[in-house]
């Protein structure tokens, strides 16, 4: 069953730029929950675990990055999806985020609001599949040999299943990520 309202956190201590897109994603049915800073975020966080945490970079106390390796070190909230949205748009502080697990990562004066929307339906009803290759079809072992697998796509580690994990980043276009794993 799909859920009705998902909950987002948004963390910004620019109130202007918090209430903007409060409002939108207000209107587009969620949830919101809003912070000051990525320590006000975490009180608000230990109160309810939001679906989904929207968080500036650059904020008093506890910056956007201090936030989202706080949630990751929790076990209740490792798996909560962070959003950046960002007044500067660097390419070093995407490239960071992006290092320590944030999802998506938006400036504010170049994603128009109904792209963000999107991208945060996306993140929030986004499905993973595990496939497991059967090592004798198709292209199997080519695959095995091109990245260096176990021709019975074992891991290296303990014996384990390798497994395909895609997860779904545009199903209209049917679009994945792909990742190897072990099950």
């Amino acid at each position: 069953m799909e859920k009705t309202q998902y909950s987002i956190l948004l963390v910004d201590d620019d109130l202007d730029t918090r209430s903007i897109y409060a409002d939108i994603l207000r209107t587009a049915g969620f949830d919101i929950q809003e912070a000051n800073d990525g320590l006000e975020g975490l009180e608000k966080i230990n109160q309810h675990v939001p679906d989904l945490v929207v968080s500036g970079i650059i904020m008093p106390r506890m910056d956007g990055f201090m936030l989202a390796e706080a949630l990751k070190k929790n076990l209740s909230t490792m798996n909560v999806p962070v959003m950046f949205l960002s007044h500067l748009g660097r390419q070093e502080d995407e490239t960071r985020a992006r290092s320590i697990g944030v999802k998506d990562f938006f400036v504010t004066t170049m994603t128009p609001p109904h792209e963000i929307i999107g991208r945060i339906k996306g993140l929030l009803v986004s499905s993973d599949y595990f496939i497991i290759p059967n090592p004798v079809e198709l292209d199997a072992q080519k695959l095995a040999s091109d990245l260096n697998f176990n021709r019975d796509f074992l891991c290296s580690e303990g014996g384990e299943k390798l497994a395909i994990k895609l997860t779904v980043k545009d199903a209209r276009n049917r679009r994945f990520d792909a990742e190897i794993v072990c099950l």
